[in-house]
């Protein structure tokens, strides 16, 4: 069965597929589309998402872009362990997580955060302090309510419950780009309970194995 997923190895999104298919032990081929070099807007990949954004997905002619979507279908379309809570209000506390990251954390934490302190100096800018500045209480306030849902299960555990879920798939690619900055390393030393759980996770065979190298 043919599992292609199309976008950059470095894109936040398209890691949290990855991490699932290798928690699945899913076989796949990373199709490199580099949206940074404006590949994500060529008719090729429109066709595949609309808006010209990172990850699509293909299963045996089964397309589906929008990365919770993805996730989910590969949970539950294939063998392996399962990624999804069986106890429906844990089920729905890893999906209150996801939403959570996507709508509050992913544009301070990596868009606003960590782009001024690695993308903008890799393209010849300069980073802007009040672009920074501006998004630290925005990424303060996402990682309060991110440790605050998952409880004390962060410290020994996952972010719901007593297996690594869809939610760490999703956490992961966030925090590790957040923790490369000075005022990532920051907000984590405050935040003991999410520290600990980056710790343990950081060193994750899923997460070594699609780590990225930017350059």
């Amino acid at each position: 069965m043919s599992v292609v997923l199309h976008g950059p190895a470095y894109s936040n999104y398209a890691r949290s597929v990855r991490l699932v298919l290798e928690e699945k032990g899913v076989p796949y081929t990373l199709n490199e589309v580099h949206l940074l070099s404006g590949e994500g807007q060529k008719p090729e990949h429109l066709k595949r998402h609309p808006w010209g954004k990172a990850p699509a997905f293909e299963h045996d002619g089964f397309a589906l872009f929008e990365t919770f979507a993805i996730a989910r279908y590969v949970d539950e379309a294939f063998p392996g362990p399962r990624l999804q809570p069986e106890d429906v209000r844990a089920r729905a506390r890893m999906t209150q997580v996801c939403g959570v990251l996507d709508s509050y954390a992913y544009q301070p934490l990596v868009m606003k955060i960590f782009w001024q302190n690695a993308i903008v100096p890799m393209q010849g800018g300069v980073p802007d302090p009040a672009v920074i500045a501006e998004a630290l209480p925005q990424a303060e306030r996402a990682l309060a309510a991110v440790e605050s849902l998952a409880g004390g299960g962060c410290v020994e555990g996952f972010l719901c419950g007593d297996a690594f879920s869809l939610a760490d798939c999703h956490l992961a690619p966030m925090l590790e780009y957040f923790a490369m900055t000075e005022e990532g390393r920051v907000a984590l030393a405050r935040r003991p309970r999410l520290s600990a759980w980056w710790e343990r996770t950081r060193g994750r065979s899923s997460v070594t194995r699609t780590r990225p190298t930017l350059r």
